[in-house]
This record gives structure tokens, sequence and C-alpha cells, in this order.
């Protein structure tokens, strides 16, 4: 917190764009700085979100405007930028290989690293019930890290992961057909995800892993319904759209850059 003080008195920045952390978005507005902070689905009518929700002078949303997050006051969502999600790899064409010569379909199990409810034992479940597919698991129990996922997700014919918003800013910009499994998260985020996803009808979306014997119908529905509704939530120039929403707000405040 001194350094971010010291670098605002130093710069007398414009806008000082704040990413989910209400602290440090509070901290600016103290210090006469006017803030856009990145919003995140969930319940965050408590006091500190509220605060700093109310005192930013620009809500920027990485979600489609058509799947807004329901309940929010009529003054934040005046001040709401939706620019879709947004990934590393937007403005990379996703392709996709065809399945090998043994006819064996593609699952990638993509994981975080900010913690997850299964266990190995019941990915190794889910493999076992689903023959005719074969699983890749990045992250996650027993999961490797790969510094380049994309490969991965667009040699994949169905991607399974979670409901944050990174992941599935990936899976999107791959446009892969997807099963979302929503994890617990503070302010119930994940959840709150899940719901919009659901209502927008991208993916296909449970509320916990699923059990072993559910996963073959699983995978073939997500095959099915396809991934090409992906670009409703990731137009692809979101981060685009965050940089002029934020450079339109600071041109506003009048102060130097």
């Amino acid at each position: 917190m001194a350094r971010i003080a010291e670098w605002i008195a130093a710069t007398s920045p414009s806008l000082l764009v704040s990413d989910v952390s209400v602290e440090v978005a509070l901290l600016a507005r103290l210090l006469g700085t006017p803030t856009a902070v990145v919003a995140m689905r969930g319940e965050r009518t408590d006091p500190p979100h509220r605060a700093a929700y109310d005192l930013a002078e620009l809500l920027l949303a990485p979600w489609p405007s058509t799947l807004p997050e329901p309940g929010w006051p009529r003054h934040w969502r005046a001040k709401t930028m939706h620019t879709g999600a947004f990934s590393r790899f937007d403005g990379r064409f996703p392709t996709h290989e065809p399945t090998d010569g043994l006819g064996l379909r593609r699952v990638l199990l993509l994981m975080g690293s900010g913690g997850h409810d299964i266990s190995a034992a019941e990915v190794a479940a889910a493999r076992a019930a689903s023959p005719g597919w074969q699983w890749t698991t990045l992250g996650g129990p027993d999961g490797r890290w790969s510094a380049d996922p994309w490969p991965a997700l667009c040699a994949a014919d169905v991607v399974v992961t979670h409901a944050g918003q990174n992941a599935l800013a990936e899976c999107a910009a791959a446009r892969r057909p997807a099963v979302v499994v929503t994890q617990e998260r503070p302010f119930g985020e994940q959840a709150a995800t899940g719901r919009a996803l659901t209502r927008g009808r991208v993916a296909v979306v449970t509320a916990r892993w699923p059990r072993a014997h559910d996963w073959a119908a699983l995978l073939e529905q997500a095959h099915a319904h396809g991934g090409e509704r992906w670009s409703r939530w990731a137009p692809g120039d979101g981060a685009a759209r965050a940089l002029a929403d934020a450079a339109s707000v600071s041109a506003y405040t009048g102060k130097a850059q």
C-alpha cells in the first residue's frame, strides 16, 4: 500500500484500475485518485464491496451485457461497461484437428491453481466411466502445468473446467464445447457465473463434480451443444474495450496522465 501511495504521489494518475481489489480501490479514492474497478459476479453487496463499487467512476464487467449480474443497484448498472471476457489468446485463430485414428475423442480437464473441489480418484473414475474419450489433465489433482495450454485447448473435443473468469475466457477464445463444474468460492462467484452461462446456453453447467456414471452422457451433451456460443461470452476484443472505456473515464477526470 505504501508503494502504491508513493506512485500516486509521484505521478498524479488520472485513473487507477483496480483488478478486483477493494483495498487498493479505496486507497486510491482516499488519495483523491479516480478508480475503475474490475467487477466480479456473486453477492457483492457487503459493506467493503459496496463502498468500492459506489466510489468507482467505472465498473468493468468482463461478461456480456446480455447476461448482466442480477440484483445490482441502478447506480452500479449506470456506470458499468460490459467488455465481455478477454483472454491472452484473443486474436489467435482456433484450429481443431480430427480425432485420432482409433476414434477416441479428447477431453481436456483444465483446472487452475486457485484451489479445487475434486480428487484424483474422482477424475480417474470419470475417465474409466467414459470409454471412447481420451482424457488429458492440466492443473488440478495430479495434473501437469503448461505455460501455453492453447494447443491442448484447440485439440479438445470437450473441455471440462471450473467457472473462474480466466479459465472460461481461455475456453471461450478457443470456442470449444465445455462442461463447466462450478467450485465453491467466496461470495458465490462461480455459482453466479454458472447461472449466467446456463441462462445464455453457452455451455453445459453442473453445480458439483458429477457422479462417474453421468460423465459419458455429459460429454456427449456438451459435444452436441458445440462451442460457437462462446462468441457471446467473449467477442475477442474485450481487452481493447476495457482500455477504451478506462481511457474515456481518464480523459473525463481532466487530470494529467
